[in-house]
């Protein structure tokens, strides 16, 4: 990039900067939704032109959301990843860019068949929150932010590359069409992956046509705090009511934890079941017999091999970001290197579970439909840790 247009990009308003970016994101988003057509034609043809096509729209697409992250950047004047959206907009454009990778040192392209979907997944996750620009609080006003973040974020992408590569080596080698254990679990991640789309579906719905609603509580430290709900309100905390003094709700919990976050985790079952009931009475069928002849070219080994290799490169990048990175970013804001937070206690938990994958796969022997489920349960650990987490327990970390 020349100089002057640097220059010029730099000038722009941030307002303008804003619009791009996010028009640079909604570009890729399409681009992404697109390239699932010629690369799932690619993993039942025999000739290469739909695989090319597919991975020329991926390319262009990860190019875009690179655009997003730099204008953003230039916008804001820190490192976008400070809040849920731009942490899961920046987590879902590491993992198409991991799939990049693995398909440059694999040539794999059905693995791009299974990644892109949860990428999209995520961006679209990501979206339903606010993409509002606000200053920092102090806690954030650090370089370790950015490395703790992003190196994060990174290695997660990378570690769910293994997720889908384990999806892929049990949809191979499973008879689906039995019902057992490992069918009944696998059909339960399909249904857990259509939740989220339903979370995605819900939010839009209630931000584009619902009124906010005031409510007005006690929180931990008992003072009078004020929630906004987009979403109707089926779960309060206890005592709270309406700006008018109206109560509201059908389950009051305890301030321990966030009601109004955990309520959009209720809507988002309710609707996530819903959808799930609606697609089995059209294919008549579980989805994980729908999605099998996708992987009837597949070699398990070599899946296995990219599960595997996927995890030994991703530990350690997450050792370095959710934990050592972590600690001294938390001595500078906090004063402390470690205070049992519940994000730090399940970033620990995440580092301990892929100690043990490792341990299991070299010393156990631990390989193929094990190593699958492990991938796929250390996938679940990520998603409990980065929504669940951030968003229901309160904590230092809540403000993400």
């Amino acid at each position: 990039m020349s100089k002057k247009i640097l220059w010029r990009i730099i000038t722009l308003s941030k307002e303008t900067l804003l619009s791009i970016s996010s028009n640079s994101l909604f570009l890729a988003f399409i681009l992404l939704l697109i390239a699932i057509i010629p690369i799932g034609l690619a993993v039942k043809s025999k000739g290469k032109m739909f695989g090319k096509v597919g991975l020329l729209l991926t390319y262009i697409a990860f190019v875009s959301q690179l655009v997003y992250f730099i204008l953003r950047w230039i916008a804001v004047d820190h490192a976008p990843v400070s809040n849920m959206y731009e942490f899961m907009t920046f987590f879902g454009i590491m993992l198409t860019g991991s799939y990049l990778i693995i398909h440059y040192l694999y040539k794999q392209i059905v693995v791009g068949l299974f990644t892109i979907p949860v990428s999209l997944i995520i961006l679209g996750y990501g979206s339903v929150f606010t993409k509002e620009v606000s200053p920092l609080v102090p806690s954030l006003q650090s370089h370790w932010l950015t490395i703790h973040v992003m190196t994060v974020a990174f290695s997660s992408a990378i570690l769910s590359i293994s997720f889908a590569t384990g999806i892929i080596y049990l949809l191979r080698t499973l008879d689906v069409s039995k019902l057992s254990i490992s069918t009944f679990a696998l059909e339960f991640v399909m249904y857990c992956l259509i939740v989220v789309i339903g979370f995605i579906g819900v939010s839009t719905y209630f931000n584009l046509s619902a009124d906010e609603i005031e409510v007005q509580f006690e929180n931990k430290q008992g003072k009078e705090e004020t929630a906004v709900y987009t979403m109707k309100p089926l779960i309060v905390t206890k005592d709270a009511v309406t700006s008018s003094g109206e109560q509201l709700g059908v389950l009051k919990i305890t301030n321990a934890i966030d009601a109004k976050k955990l309520n959009s985790i209720v809507w988002a079952f309710i609707v996530g079941t819903v959808l799930y009931a609606v697609i089995l009475l059209i294919v008549r069928r579980p989805l994980i017999v729908l999605l099998k002849p996708l992987t009837n070219r597949v070699q398990p080994a070599l899946m296995d091999e990219i599960t595997y290799r996927a995890v030994v490169i991703g530990f350690p990048l997450f050792a370095l970001g959710g934990l050592l990175f972590a600690m001294i970013w938390a001595q500078i804001a906090w004063g402390r290197y470690w205070g049992w937070d519940p994000k730090e206690v399940w970033a620990l938990i995440t580092f301990l579970f892929y100690a043990a994958f490792l341990h299991f796969r070299l010393s156990k022997g631990w390989e193929g439909e094990k190593t699958a489920w492990l991938a796929i349960i250390g996938f679940g650990i990520i998603v409990f840790n980065q929504v669940f987490v951030n968003l229901v327990i309160a904590g230092l970390h809540s403000y993400a």
